[in-house]
């Protein structure tokens, strides 16, 4: 049995709370969720036959503003994950000063084994489940673990044709053609990009010189070993779901990713100069940088003590759990934490929506531009608050991304 990430998720808030000395009311506040939908949703399968799966859709803080948060398919989904998820997102959304709130979804399918127009109609059904807590003002999603540009076309498809008219600013994600923004697929991998800049800035380092492993090959960590590659980085461990790949010499990215993107997996890569690994042996390799950037709680304390690296870059959303940091901590390796790292994702997410909202949509040079500028001033917050006060990153991002929500209720008062 794997750890329970929302019970890892509320650990993290006491932690801060211990830390802040926040109110035992607002902690026992933030601990719990907002609303949390279960829903049924019956697939007629290509073969005529039925298959009914779950789905969820979570709303953790909406003081700020409407949620936000992906939507993943996955058959370990459940809804204590979905609930951990949706509370990275308000420490995310809050952190980076967005008007933002955390949610999330999911549905406990494996996408891998359903045709095109299965996967159509489940997400068709699940978007009709969820209709009444969605929407511009209530909760955006976007896309996770399997889902993508298309899946969100059919639910802004679904949410539309219910209100009668085009409402784009349903989702972010979308393709460009449909009010999608320019910079939007590879803006999570981008701001790991600027953090690690930043990081390495700091600490003296020159990024050039490290070698870099990522955890994990898709959208997040194809993007950021991409432009590590493109940018003259020895990245020299790489893996998906079938394993890992290492070469000390420096893996050649480009033609990595051009074998994942016909849809291979890295076992299947030909190429005697690489050595095969597990992802296990993968987190433990000898490098500067460490990458995790595929699920949660891969990095334990019954791990931790074998990394081999002087940074750690959350791609992922809690690849870190609380007992891992402490170790990590006392090894001197630093976190960047998922809620400042990989923030990338929803900051551009949040620009999509506000050009959906004014119908006037941005050069990808702004996009870029604005990513960096936020990025860089939260991660800016961050450094000089750990050092102030000579804690973890993480405890840093936290109480920053706490007292924002923890104001907002206290003004906004419990009702009634």
């Amino acid at each position: 049995m794997g750890l329970n990430p929302f019970e890892v998720a509320k650990k993290q808030i006491d932690i801060v709370a211990k830390e802040m000395g926040l109110d035992p009311n607002l902690t026992k506040y933030l601990k719990r969720v907002e609303r949390a939908l279960i829903v049924s949703i019956p697939v007629v399968m290509d073969d005529g036959t039925l298959e009914i799966y779950e789905g969820y859709r979570v709303h953790h803080s909406t003081v700020r503003g409407p949620g936000k948060g992906g939507i993943r398919y996955s058959p370990e989904v459940n809804l204590d994950e979905v609930k951990a998820l949706a509370i990275w997102m308000t420490w995310k959304c809050s952190l980076l000063n967005l008007p933002l709130g955390g949610a999330k979804g999911g549905v406990c399918v494996d996408p891998r084994k359903l045709s095109k127009r299965e996967l159509e109609r489940l997400t068709r059904r699940y978007t009709s489940e969820i209709i009444n807590i969605i929407g511009p003002d209530i909760d955006i999603p976007a896309p996770d673990v399997n889902t993508n540009a298309q899946i969100m076309s059919w639910i802004m498809d679904v949410y539309s044709m219910q209100k009668g008219r085009s409402v784009p600013g349903v989702v972010t994600g979308k393709p460009v053609e449909i009010g999608g923004s320019v910079g939007r697929e590879p803006a999570t991998g981008m701001g790991l990009y600027y953090m690690l800049e930043a990081m390495c800035e700091k600490l003296n380092f020159n990024l050039k010189s490290q070698t870099i492993v990522i955890q994990g090959f898709g959208n997040v960590g194809g993007t950021i070993a991409d432009l590590l590659f493109k940018e003259g980085c020895k990245v020299i461990a790489v893996s998906d779901i079938s394993g890992g790949l290492l070469y000390s010499d420096g893996l050649e990215i480009d033609k990595l990713l051009e074998w994942t993107r016909q849809g291979n997996t890295l076992k299947d890569y030909n190429d005697e100069r690489y050595k095969f690994i597990t992802n296990s042996e993968l987190l433990t390799t000898e490098c500067d940088i460490l990458i995790p950037a595929a699920l949660e709680n891969v990095i334990t304390q019954n791990n931790a003590s074998n990394l081999k690296c002087k940074i750690i870059l959350e791609g992922a959303n809690g690849p870190v759990t609380p007992e891992a940091d402490k170790i990590l901590y006392d090894k001197g390796i630093h976190v960047v934490p998922d809620i400042l790292a990989n923030g990338g994702g929803v900051c551009v997410s949040y620009f999509e929506y506000v050009q959906d909202i004014r119908a006037y949509f941005w050069e990808l040079d702004r996009i870029n531009k604005e990513l960096k500028k936020i990025m860089l001033k939260a991660f800016e917050e961050v450094y000089e608050l750990s050092k102030e006060r000579k804690i973890q990153l993480r405890t840093a991002a936290y109480i920053i991304a706490v007292s924002r929500i923890a104001k907002a209720i206290e003004l906004r008062g419990i009702f009634p």
